[in-house]
Protein backbone atom coordinates (compact mmCIF):
# COMPACT_ATOMS: atom_id res chain seq x y z
CA UNK A 1 0.00 0.00 0.00
CA UNK A 2 1.48 3.35 -1.03
CA UNK A 3 1.27 6.53 1.02
CA UNK A 4 -1.54 8.06 -1.03
CA UNK A 5 -3.71 4.99 -0.61
CA UNK A 6 -2.92 4.96 3.10
CA UNK A 7 -3.90 8.64 3.36
CA UNK A 8 -7.26 7.94 1.67
CA UNK A 9 -7.92 5.06 4.09
CA UNK A 10 -7.06 7.26 7.06
CA UNK A 11 -9.44 9.99 5.85
CA UNK A 12 -12.25 7.45 5.45
CA UNK A 13 -11.48 6.09 8.91
CA UNK A 14 -11.62 9.56 10.44
CA UNK A 15 -14.96 10.24 8.75
CA UNK A 16 -16.47 7.03 10.11
CA UNK A 17 -15.11 7.72 13.61
CA UNK A 18 -16.51 11.27 13.51
CA UNK A 19 -19.88 9.80 12.53
CA UNK A 20 -19.84 7.36 15.45
CA UNK A 21 -18.73 10.19 17.75
CA UNK A 22 -21.75 12.23 16.63
CA UNK A 23 -23.98 9.27 17.51
CA UNK A 24 -22.57 9.15 21.03
CA UNK A 25 -23.04 12.91 21.38
CA UNK A 26 -26.69 12.35 20.42
CA UNK A 27 -27.01 9.75 23.18
CA UNK A 28 -25.26 12.08 25.63
CA UNK A 29 -27.67 14.95 24.93
CA UNK A 30 -30.64 12.75 25.74
CA UNK A 31 -29.51 12.63 29.37
CA UNK A 32 -28.41 15.20 31.92
CA UNK A 33 -26.35 18.30 31.19
CA UNK A 34 -22.60 18.29 31.53
CA UNK A 35 -20.12 15.38 31.22
CA UNK A 36 -21.63 11.91 30.89
CA UNK A 37 -20.16 8.53 30.03
CA UNK A 38 -21.52 8.78 26.48
CA UNK A 39 -20.17 12.33 26.21
CA UNK A 40 -16.70 11.21 27.29
CA UNK A 41 -16.77 8.36 24.76
CA UNK A 42 -17.91 10.79 22.05
CA UNK A 43 -15.11 13.23 22.88
CA UNK A 44 -12.52 10.43 22.90
CA UNK A 45 -13.75 9.21 19.52
CA UNK A 46 -13.58 12.76 18.14
CA UNK A 47 -9.92 12.93 19.24
CA UNK A 48 -9.19 9.55 17.62
CA UNK A 49 -10.89 10.73 14.42
CA UNK A 50 -8.86 13.93 14.45
CA UNK A 51 -5.62 11.97 14.88
CA UNK A 52 -6.61 9.73 11.96
CA UNK A 53 -7.29 12.78 9.81
CA UNK A 54 -3.99 14.27 10.91
CA UNK A 55 -2.41 11.01 9.74
CA UNK A 56 -4.18 11.47 6.38
CA UNK A 57 -2.74 14.99 6.12
CA UNK A 58 0.88 14.01 6.73
CA UNK A 59 0.82 10.80 4.66
CA UNK A 60 -0.71 12.67 1.70
CA UNK A 61 1.93 15.36 2.19
CA UNK A 62 4.67 12.73 2.05
CA UNK A 63 3.08 10.97 -0.93
CA UNK A 64 2.39 14.13 -2.93
CA UNK A 65 5.65 15.87 -2.11
CA UNK A 66 3.89 19.08 -1.10
CA UNK A 67 1.52 20.24 1.63
CA UNK A 68 -2.01 19.02 0.70
CA UNK A 69 -3.88 22.34 0.56
CA UNK A 70 -3.37 23.18 -3.13
CA UNK A 71 -6.85 22.43 -4.53
CA UNK A 72 -10.47 22.45 -3.37
CA UNK A 73 -10.45 18.81 -2.27
CA UNK A 74 -7.36 19.23 -0.12
CA UNK A 75 -8.21 22.66 1.26
CA UNK A 76 -11.82 21.80 2.14
CA UNK A 77 -10.69 18.60 3.85
CA UNK A 78 -8.12 20.57 5.85
CA UNK A 79 -10.73 23.21 6.72
CA UNK A 80 -12.99 20.47 8.10
CA UNK A 81 -10.09 19.17 10.19
CA UNK A 82 -9.49 22.65 11.60
CA UNK A 83 -13.20 22.89 12.50
CA UNK A 84 -12.85 19.66 14.48
CA UNK A 85 -9.72 21.02 16.20
CA UNK A 86 -11.58 24.19 17.16
CA UNK A 87 -14.45 22.12 18.56
CA UNK A 88 -12.10 19.86 20.55
CA UNK A 89 -10.49 22.88 22.20
CA UNK A 90 -13.86 24.41 23.11
CA UNK A 91 -15.30 21.11 24.36
CA UNK A 92 -12.27 20.52 26.56
CA UNK A 93 -13.08 23.82 28.29
CA UNK A 94 -16.89 23.74 28.48
CA UNK A 95 -17.73 19.98 28.39
CA UNK A 96 -21.02 20.63 26.59
CA UNK A 97 -22.43 17.66 24.66
CA UNK A 98 -24.94 19.72 22.68
CA UNK A 99 -22.12 21.62 21.02
CA UNK A 100 -20.71 18.31 19.79
CA UNK A 101 -24.05 17.30 18.32
CA UNK A 102 -24.06 20.46 16.16
CA UNK A 103 -20.36 21.12 15.51
CA UNK A 104 -19.42 17.57 14.50
CA UNK A 105 -22.13 17.21 11.81
CA UNK A 106 -21.12 20.58 10.33
CA UNK A 107 -17.50 19.39 10.13
CA UNK A 108 -18.70 16.11 8.62
CA UNK A 109 -20.63 18.04 5.97
CA UNK A 110 -17.55 20.05 5.05
CA UNK A 111 -15.40 16.91 4.74
CA UNK A 112 -18.10 15.10 2.75
CA UNK A 113 -18.41 18.16 0.52
CA UNK A 114 -14.66 17.93 -0.18
CA UNK A 115 -15.13 14.40 -1.49
CA UNK A 116 -17.15 15.77 -4.40
CA UNK A 117 -14.00 17.28 -5.92
CA UNK A 118 -11.25 15.36 -7.77
CA UNK A 119 -8.82 13.88 -5.26
CA UNK A 120 -5.96 13.12 -7.65
CA UNK A 121 -2.57 14.49 -6.67
CA UNK A 122 -1.29 16.94 -9.27
CA UNK A 123 2.05 18.77 -9.56
CA UNK A 124 1.98 22.27 -8.11
CA UNK A 125 1.66 25.07 -10.63
CA UNK A 126 4.55 27.59 -10.46
CA UNK A 127 2.51 30.13 -8.48
CA UNK A 128 2.06 27.61 -5.65
CA UNK A 129 5.65 26.41 -5.46
CA UNK A 130 6.52 28.38 -2.37
CA UNK A 131 7.01 27.81 1.35
CA UNK A 132 4.26 30.40 1.81
CA UNK A 133 1.69 27.87 0.57
CA UNK A 134 1.88 25.91 3.81
CA UNK A 135 2.20 29.05 5.95
CA UNK A 136 -0.57 31.16 4.40
CA UNK A 137 -3.20 28.52 3.63
CA UNK A 138 -2.91 26.43 6.80
CA UNK A 139 -3.00 29.48 9.09
CA UNK A 140 -6.02 30.95 7.29
CA UNK A 141 -7.86 27.61 7.49
CA UNK A 142 -7.07 27.29 11.19
CA UNK A 143 -8.54 30.74 11.83
CA UNK A 144 -11.66 29.92 9.82
CA UNK A 145 -12.04 26.59 11.64
CA UNK A 146 -12.07 28.31 15.02
CA UNK A 147 -14.45 30.98 13.73
CA UNK A 148 -16.79 28.21 12.57
CA UNK A 149 -17.34 27.15 16.19
CA UNK A 150 -19.08 30.50 16.76
CA UNK A 151 -21.54 29.51 14.02
CA UNK A 152 -22.50 26.32 15.86
CA UNK A 153 -23.06 28.08 19.19
CA UNK A 154 -24.73 31.08 17.53
CA UNK A 155 -27.17 28.76 15.76
CA UNK A 156 -27.90 26.92 19.01
CA UNK A 157 -28.52 30.23 20.77
CA UNK A 158 -31.00 31.40 18.12
CA UNK A 159 -32.91 28.11 18.04
CA UNK A 160 -33.10 28.06 21.85
CA UNK A 161 -34.24 31.69 22.09
CA UNK A 162 -36.83 31.59 19.26
CA UNK A 163 -40.54 30.97 19.79
CA UNK A 164 -41.48 28.94 16.70
CA UNK A 165 -45.19 29.20 17.44
CA UNK A 166 -45.12 32.86 16.41
CA UNK A 167 -44.33 34.39 13.04
CA UNK A 168 -41.05 36.32 13.15
CA UNK A 169 -38.07 37.31 11.04
CA UNK A 170 -35.84 35.15 13.23
CA UNK A 171 -37.96 32.08 12.54
CA UNK A 172 -37.88 32.75 8.80
CA UNK A 173 -34.14 33.39 8.57
CA UNK A 174 -33.32 30.36 10.70
CA UNK A 175 -35.13 28.27 8.13
CA UNK A 176 -33.06 29.89 5.38
CA UNK A 177 -29.94 28.77 7.26
CA UNK A 178 -31.29 25.23 7.53
CA UNK A 179 -32.13 25.23 3.82
CA UNK A 180 -28.53 26.24 3.04
CA UNK A 181 -27.25 23.30 5.05
CA UNK A 182 -29.75 21.07 3.23
CA UNK A 183 -28.23 22.26 -0.07
CA UNK A 184 -24.82 20.97 0.99
CA UNK A 185 -26.25 17.58 1.98
CA UNK A 186 -28.38 17.49 -1.17
CA UNK A 187 -25.38 18.20 -3.37
CA UNK A 188 -23.41 15.36 -1.76
CA UNK A 189 -26.29 12.92 -2.25
CA UNK A 190 -26.85 14.05 -5.85
CA UNK A 191 -23.14 13.74 -6.57
CA UNK A 192 -23.02 10.18 -5.24
CA UNK A 193 -26.14 9.29 -7.25
CA UNK A 194 -24.77 10.59 -10.54
CA UNK A 195 -21.37 9.02 -9.90
CA UNK A 196 -23.09 5.65 -9.47
CA UNK A 197 -25.19 6.07 -12.63
CA UNK A 198 -22.29 7.30 -14.81
CA UNK A 199 -23.49 10.75 -15.89
CA UNK A 200 -20.08 12.12 -16.89
CA UNK A 201 -19.62 14.42 -19.88
CA UNK A 202 -16.73 16.27 -21.53
CA UNK A 203 -17.06 19.56 -23.44
CA UNK A 204 -14.30 21.28 -25.38
CA UNK A 205 -14.19 25.06 -25.78
CA UNK A 206 -11.90 27.95 -26.71
CA UNK A 207 -10.89 30.15 -23.77
CA UNK A 208 -10.49 33.93 -23.90
CA UNK A 209 -6.74 33.59 -24.43
CA UNK A 210 -7.37 31.40 -27.50
CA UNK A 211 -6.32 28.13 -25.86
CA UNK A 212 -8.42 25.01 -26.40
CA UNK A 213 -9.62 23.63 -23.08
CA UNK A 214 -12.08 21.05 -21.77
CA UNK A 215 -14.59 20.81 -18.95
CA UNK A 216 -15.10 17.37 -17.40
CA UNK A 217 -18.56 17.13 -15.84
CA UNK A 218 -19.45 14.57 -13.17
CA UNK A 219 -23.15 15.54 -13.27
CA UNK A 220 -25.67 16.12 -16.10
CA UNK A 221 -24.73 19.32 -17.95
CA UNK A 222 -27.04 22.25 -17.21
CA UNK A 223 -24.52 25.01 -18.00
CA UNK A 224 -21.68 24.78 -20.53
CA UNK A 225 -19.07 27.12 -22.01
CA UNK A 226 -20.02 29.40 -24.88
CA UNK A 227 -19.41 27.70 -28.23
CA UNK A 228 -18.57 24.40 -26.54
CA UNK A 229 -18.19 21.13 -28.45
CA UNK A 230 -19.46 17.91 -26.85
CA UNK A 231 -16.74 15.25 -26.83
CA UNK A 232 -18.67 12.74 -24.72
CA UNK A 233 -21.92 12.60 -22.79
CA UNK A 234 -24.61 15.26 -23.08
CA UNK A 235 -24.55 18.89 -24.20
CA UNK A 236 -25.35 21.99 -22.18
CA UNK A 237 -28.86 23.32 -21.64
CA UNK A 238 -27.52 26.87 -21.23
CA UNK A 239 -24.24 28.34 -22.51
CA UNK A 240 -22.37 30.80 -20.27
CA UNK A 241 -19.70 33.41 -21.14
CA UNK A 242 -16.14 32.26 -20.52
CA UNK A 243 -15.46 34.59 -17.60
CA UNK A 244 -17.69 32.22 -15.61
CA UNK A 245 -16.60 28.64 -14.97
CA UNK A 246 -19.55 26.80 -16.49
CA UNK A 247 -18.61 23.48 -14.91
CA UNK A 248 -18.56 24.97 -11.43
CA UNK A 249 -21.78 26.93 -12.01
CA UNK A 250 -23.28 23.56 -12.94
CA UNK A 251 -22.12 22.25 -9.57
CA UNK A 252 -23.79 25.11 -7.70
CA UNK A 253 -27.07 24.60 -9.58
CA UNK A 254 -27.17 20.90 -8.76
CA UNK A 255 -26.43 21.77 -5.14
CA UNK A 256 -29.52 24.00 -5.05
CA UNK A 257 -31.68 21.40 -6.81
CA UNK A 258 -30.55 18.68 -4.40
CA UNK A 259 -31.14 21.00 -1.46
CA UNK A 260 -34.69 21.84 -2.56
CA UNK A 261 -35.61 18.17 -2.95
CA UNK A 262 -34.08 17.20 0.41
CA UNK A 263 -35.63 20.17 2.22
CA UNK A 264 -39.11 19.40 0.88
CA UNK A 265 -38.79 15.76 1.96
CA UNK A 266 -37.64 16.68 5.47
CA UNK A 267 -39.96 19.64 5.97
CA UNK A 268 -43.21 18.25 4.58
CA UNK A 269 -42.88 14.45 4.57
CA UNK A 270 -40.53 13.24 7.32
CA UNK A 271 -40.44 15.87 10.09
CA UNK A 272 -43.58 17.79 9.12
CA UNK A 273 -42.24 20.86 10.88
CA UNK A 274 -39.62 23.52 10.30
CA UNK A 275 -36.11 22.08 10.37
CA UNK A 276 -34.89 24.63 12.91
CA UNK A 277 -37.90 23.90 15.14
CA UNK A 278 -37.03 20.19 15.13
CA UNK A 279 -33.70 21.08 16.80
CA UNK A 280 -35.38 23.02 19.60
CA UNK A 281 -35.30 20.15 22.17
CA UNK A 282 -31.54 19.84 21.62
CA UNK A 283 -30.84 23.57 21.73
CA UNK A 284 -32.68 23.92 25.05
CA UNK A 285 -29.94 21.86 26.71
CA UNK A 286 -27.29 24.52 26.31
CA UNK A 287 -27.36 27.59 28.53
CA UNK A 288 -27.87 30.79 26.54
CA UNK A 289 -25.15 32.65 28.41
CA UNK A 290 -22.69 29.81 27.80
CA UNK A 291 -23.50 29.70 24.08
CA UNK A 292 -23.00 33.46 23.82
CA UNK A 293 -19.68 33.27 25.66
CA UNK A 294 -18.35 30.44 23.45
CA UNK A 295 -19.27 32.41 20.32
CA UNK A 296 -17.43 35.48 21.55
CA UNK A 297 -14.30 33.58 22.57
CA UNK A 298 -14.21 31.69 19.28
CA UNK A 299 -14.23 34.94 17.33
CA UNK A 300 -11.75 36.62 19.68
CA UNK A 301 -9.29 33.75 19.13
CA UNK A 302 -10.04 32.84 15.51
CA UNK A 303 -10.07 36.33 13.98
CA UNK A 304 -6.43 37.28 14.77
CA UNK A 305 -5.27 33.91 13.40
CA UNK A 306 -7.32 34.43 10.23
CA UNK A 307 -6.00 37.97 9.76
CA UNK A 308 -2.44 36.68 10.15
CA UNK A 309 -2.86 33.83 7.65
CA UNK A 310 -5.57 35.09 5.32
CA UNK A 311 -4.34 38.68 4.92
CA UNK A 312 -0.86 39.41 6.27
CA UNK A 313 0.86 36.20 5.11
CA UNK A 314 -1.19 36.35 1.91
CA UNK A 315 0.05 39.86 1.08
CA UNK A 316 3.66 38.89 1.73
CA UNK A 317 3.30 35.94 -0.65
CA UNK A 318 1.48 38.09 -3.22
CA UNK A 319 4.39 40.54 -3.25
CA UNK A 320 6.83 37.71 -3.85
CA UNK A 321 4.70 35.97 -6.52
CA UNK A 322 3.08 38.87 -8.38
CA UNK A 323 5.17 41.89 -7.29
CA UNK A 324 2.27 43.57 -5.52
CA UNK A 325 0.74 43.26 -2.07
CA UNK A 326 -2.87 43.73 -3.17
CA UNK A 327 -4.64 43.32 -6.49
CA UNK A 328 -8.39 43.19 -5.76
CA UNK A 329 -8.60 39.57 -6.84
CA UNK A 330 -12.01 38.11 -5.82
CA UNK A 331 -10.42 35.85 -3.20
CA UNK A 332 -8.49 38.78 -1.72
CA UNK A 333 -11.60 40.93 -1.63
CA UNK A 334 -13.65 38.29 0.18
CA UNK A 335 -10.87 37.60 2.67
CA UNK A 336 -10.99 41.34 3.47
CA UNK A 337 -14.79 41.24 3.74
CA UNK A 338 -14.54 38.28 6.13
CA UNK A 339 -12.12 40.19 8.34
CA UNK A 340 -14.23 43.36 8.30
CA UNK A 341 -17.38 41.40 9.16
CA UNK A 342 -15.87 39.84 12.27
CA UNK A 343 -14.21 43.13 13.25
CA UNK A 344 -17.70 44.65 13.06
CA UNK A 345 -18.96 41.85 15.32
CA UNK A 346 -16.30 42.57 17.95
CA UNK A 347 -16.86 46.32 17.71
CA UNK A 348 -20.63 46.08 18.12
CA UNK A 349 -20.34 43.60 20.96
CA UNK A 350 -17.65 45.44 22.94
CA UNK A 351 -18.57 49.06 22.19
CA UNK A 352 -22.34 48.84 21.65
CA UNK A 353 -23.21 45.94 23.93
CA UNK A 354 -24.58 43.66 21.23
CA UNK A 355 -25.04 40.35 23.02
CA UNK A 356 -27.64 37.63 22.73
CA UNK A 357 -29.60 37.38 19.48
CA UNK A 358 -27.81 40.21 17.67
CA UNK A 359 -24.44 38.70 18.48
CA UNK A 360 -25.62 35.20 17.50
CA UNK A 361 -26.90 36.40 14.14
CA UNK A 362 -23.54 38.01 13.37
CA UNK A 363 -21.81 34.70 14.12
CA UNK A 364 -24.15 32.88 11.74
CA UNK A 365 -23.66 35.62 9.13
CA UNK A 366 -19.89 35.44 9.49
CA UNK A 367 -19.89 31.73 8.73
CA UNK A 368 -22.09 32.41 5.71
CA UNK A 369 -19.39 34.80 4.44
CA UNK A 370 -16.73 32.13 4.97
CA UNK A 371 -18.77 29.51 3.08
CA UNK A 372 -19.58 31.98 0.29
CA UNK A 373 -15.84 32.54 -0.09
CA UNK A 374 -15.17 28.80 -0.05
CA UNK A 375 -18.00 27.72 -2.35
CA UNK A 376 -19.16 30.54 -4.63
CA UNK A 377 -15.92 32.49 -5.07
CA UNK A 378 -13.92 29.29 -5.67
CA UNK A 379 -16.50 27.60 -7.87
CA UNK A 380 -17.99 30.40 -9.92
CA UNK A 381 -15.76 33.49 -10.07
CA UNK A 382 -12.55 33.20 -12.08
CA UNK A 383 -9.45 34.75 -10.54
CA UNK A 384 -5.79 34.27 -9.66
CA UNK A 385 -6.82 31.86 -6.88
CA UNK A 386 -8.83 29.57 -9.17
CA UNK A 387 -6.48 26.62 -8.92
CA UNK A 388 -8.95 23.83 -8.25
Amino acid sequence: MNLLQLSSNLLLTSFIVYLVSTGFFAVATSGKKGPTRSGKIAFTLAIIGFLAQLGYFFTRWAGAGHVPVSNLYEYTTFFGMMMVLGFLIVYAIYKNNVLGLIAMPVALLVIAYASMFPDEVQPLIPALQSVWLKIHVTTAALGEGILAVSFATGLLYLIHATDFSKESKTRTWLEVVMFSLACVVGYILVGLLFKATGSASTIEYVAKNGATMTHDYAMPVLTGPEGGKVLSGSGAVIELPNFLNANKVNTVLWSIIGGVVLYVLLRFVILRKRLAESLKPIARKIDLETADEISYRSVAIGLPIFILGGLIFAMIWAQMAWSRYWGWDPKEVWALITMLFYVFYLHMRIQRGWIGKKSAWLCVGGFAVIMFNLVFVNLVVAGLHSYA
